[in-house]
C-alpha cells in the first residue's frame, strides 16, 4: 500500500506541507501567531515555556522545540524570538537547519515587534511561495510514522477503540513502518507487561525506571496514584482505579516488540515500535509525538476529546456509540463493538488503518476542519522561577 507525501531532504516524509511558526519562548506568542494568521500555509506552535524555569527544563524545552522544528510535516520554520529568553535560540536553529529545511528568525528586542512581525510576515510569504513547489510523491507505507494517544476514557476504551488503535500500530510495524507511544502515567500497574516486549533488559529496564521516576515525582508532591485513579472523568466513564485504566491503555501501542524508550522531545530514530517518556494530558502529548517524530496521530477516546495539533492531523477513534453521535464534529471513526459483517478486531484496524493511507494522503481529520489543536503544550518538571 501507499500513501501521497511530500519528501524532505533529511529523507523524512510529510504528510503535510506547513511552514512552522515557532516562538522560541511564551513573550513570542503574539507575533508567532499574528504571522500564522495573516500567511496561509503557515502552522503556529506556541507555548507558556522558555523563561523562567530551571536549567535543567530549558534544556528540555530546547530539545523539544528543535525536534519539532524537525517534524516531516513542516517544509520549512520560522523562529520567532524575543531575544533574552533562556532557550538556546541557535541550537534550536541549527538543529532544524541540519535537516536541510530552511529556517530563518526574527527577534522582537532587535526590531520592536511591529517591524518584526513585518518582517516575519516576509520572510514566512517566501518560505510558502517555496514550499508550494515541492509536489506531493507517492510512498510505500513503510515510510509511515504513526503516534498513539489515548484519552477522556471510559470502559469502552479499554475494550474497543484502544484494542482497535493496536491493531493498527501492527498493521503498521508488519509494513515495515513506525509507531509510537507514551503517557507513562498510564503504564503505573502494567509497567512489567510491557517490559516483557522489550527487545532487551536494557529496554526493559528503561520502561521501568520511567514508570518509578513518575511514581516518586506524584509521591514527592505529596500524591500517591497507585489503587485510585486521578482523573474525574475516567473515574465518571467507569475506570476506578489507575491499574484499571492502564491495563487499557496499553494495548493502544499493539503487541509487537518494543524497540526503545526516548526522553520527552527527542527524536526518534531508526524503525518500528519506540516509547516516549510522557505525561498523558493531550497537548502536552501530542507535542512529544510531534518532536518524536510522527506524521499521524491516532487518538483514542471513550468520553469524547476535541484536540488536535496545528501541523500534525490527529484521527480520533471512540468505541462508544453514545459519544459518536453526541459529538459528530470532533470524532472521525466508530469502532463498533457489536457482532456482525464488518466488526471484530482486525477488520477494525485495518479500516481504521485505511484511514490514516487516506489522511496521510491529504484527507483532511474533523480537527483539522474545525481548525482545532492551535493551543499545544510543553511538558517540564521544575517550576516556573
Amino acid at each position: 500500500m501507499s500513501f501521497l507525501g511530500y519528501p524532505r531532504p533529511d529523507g523524512s516524509v510529510g504528510v503535510r506541507n506547513y511552514i512552522g511558526v515557532i516562538s522560541t519562548v511564551s513573550c513570542a506568542n503574539d507575533v508567532a501567531h499574528w504571522i500564522a494568521q495573516q500567511i496561509k500555509g503557515t502552522a503556529p506552535f506556541l507555548h507558556q515555556a522558555g523563561c523562567g524555569q530551571l536549567r535543567s527544563d530549558l534544556e528540555i524545552v530546547t530539545r523539544t522545540l528543535a525536534s519539532v522544528g524537525q517534524n516531516p510535516n513542516l517544509a520549512g520554520v520560522l523562529l520567532v524570538s524575543l531575544g533574552c529568553e533562556g532557550t538556546d535560540v541557535d541550537r534550536i536553529e541549527q538543529e532544524i537547519a541540519a535537516t536541510g529545511r530552511p529556517v530563518k528568525k526574527v527577534v522582537i528586542q532587535k526590531a520592536g515587534a511591529t517591524v518584526a512581525l513585518n518582517e516575519g510576515l516576509l520572510i514566512a510569504q517566501a518560505l510558502v511561495s517555496e514550499a508550494s513547489q515541492i509536489r506531493p510523491q507517492e510512498f510505500d507505507d513503510s515510510q509511515l510514522v504513526v503516534g498513539v494517544k489515548c484519552g477522556g476514557s471510559d470502559t469502552t476504551s479499554g475494550l474497543a477503540s484502544n484494542p482497535a488503535v493496536g491493531a493498527v500500530c501492527d498493521i503498521v510495524l508488519d509494513n515495515g513502518g513506525t509507531c509510537i507511544f507514551g503517557e507513562t502515567t498510564e503504564f503505573l500497574g502494567a509497567e512489567h507487561i510491557l517490559a516483557r516486549r522489550a527487545v532487551s533488559k536494557s529496554v526493559a529496564d528503561k520502561i521501568l525506571k520511567i514508570v518509578d521516576a513518575m511514581e516518586k515525582r506524584a509521591i514527592a508532591c505529596g500524591g500517591d496514584m497507585r489503587g485510585g485513579n486521578p482523573s474525574a472523568g475516567n473515574i465518571a466513564g467507569g475506570l476506578t482505579t489507575i491499574e484499571e485504566k492502564s491495563l487499557g491503555a496499553i494495548v493502544k501501542g499493539g503487541t509487537r516488540p518494543i524497540q526503545n524508550v526516548y526522553e520527552y522531545g527527542e527524536r526518534i530514530q531508526g524503525k518500528g515500535l519506540f516509547i516516549v517518556d510522557s505525561p498523558g494530558r493531550e497537548p502536552e502529548f501530542l507535542t512529544a509525538l510531534a518532536a518524536a517524530g510522527a506524521q499521524v496521530a491516532l487518538f483514542s477516546t471513550g468520553l469524547g476529546v476535541p484536540q488536535g495539533f496545528p501541523f500534525m492531523p490527529v484521527i480520533k477513534v471512540t468505541g462508544n456509540p453514545v459519544t459518536f453521535q453526541r459529538l459528530p464534529d470532533h470524532i472521525d471513526m466508530l469502532v463498533e463493538m457489536t457482532a456482525g459483517k464488518g466488526s471484530g478486531l482486525k477488520a477494525s484496524g485495518e479500516r481504521i488503518y485505511q484511514e490514516v493511507l487516506a489522511v496521510a494522503s491529504g484527507k483532511q481529520t474533523k480537527a483539522e476542519i474545525l481548525g482545532y489543536g492551535n493551543f499545544p503544550g510543553l511538558y517540564t518538571f521544575g517550576p516556573i522561577i
